[in-house]
């Protein structure tokens, strides 16, 4: 009798939790895509141009001299974009997730069938956000400049026998701009924003 109880919770600990997990998984991944995607466009609603972010410092011959960058502008969207993201994920995560019966079978085949009932998990998310830039020759004598605002939620999700940590990345486009006249070589080879700004602190 020991014995069958001892490979049942064996059984239970391999099969059924790694089903579980995956299933817990796939869903936040997508909960994260419509959290994060929300929060952006939140964070955007205010039209934001390429002259908000970057300022172009020219000489009198009309050649690019420097690029600088807003910080308090980036600052800003950036904290903002990493706060909403992480409340979205809190609000969408606190119900559980809907899983269907077959999973806890322990058997991936059969873990999309049968009625769904709702599974409690703890997810635990950190959001980071940074400003990253992409130089690209766009014609003669002139340079298409883009920039792009990353988000990166990392996911811990915890059950009683085993925790999965994930992260997932969200890029997207926030202006470009094409500079005429010769840009510095300094700035084609390195992203002026630098590093990462202001984030959400841990939940």
């Amino acid at each position: 009798m020991a014995f069958l109880i001892i490979g049942i919770a064996v059984f239970m600990q391999f099969n059924v939790t790694n089903v579980l997990i995956s299933i817990s998984e796939a869903t936040m991944r997508s909960i994260t895509t419509v959290a994060v995607n929300d929060a952006i466009y939140y964070t955007l609603s205010d039209h934001i141009r390429y002259e908000d972010l970057v300022s172009v410092e020219r000489d009198n011959a009309g050649n690019i001299r420097a690029i600088s960058s807003n910080s308090f502008q980036i600052n800003r969207i950036a904290r903002d974009a990493a706060y909403m993201s992480q409340e979205n994920l809190k609000k969408m995560s606190e119900n559980g997730i809907e899983v269907p019966l077959g999973a806890f079978t322990g058997v991936e085949a059969w873990a999309g069938f049968g009625p769904r009932v709702n599974l409690k998990i703890i997810p635990i998310s950190n959001v980071e956000c940074r400003f990253v830039s992409e130089f690209e020759g766009a014609g003669i004598n002139q340079t298409k400049h883009s920039i792009y605002l990353e988000i990166v939620a990392d996911i811990s999700i915890i059950m009683p026998s085993k925790t999965r940590n994930f992260a997932s990345l969200t890029e997207v486009l926030i202006c470009e701009s094409v500079l005429v006249g010769d840009v510095p070589d300094t700035y084609l080879q390195a992203d002026i924003f630098g590093g990462k700004y202001t984030l959400a602190p841990n939940q």
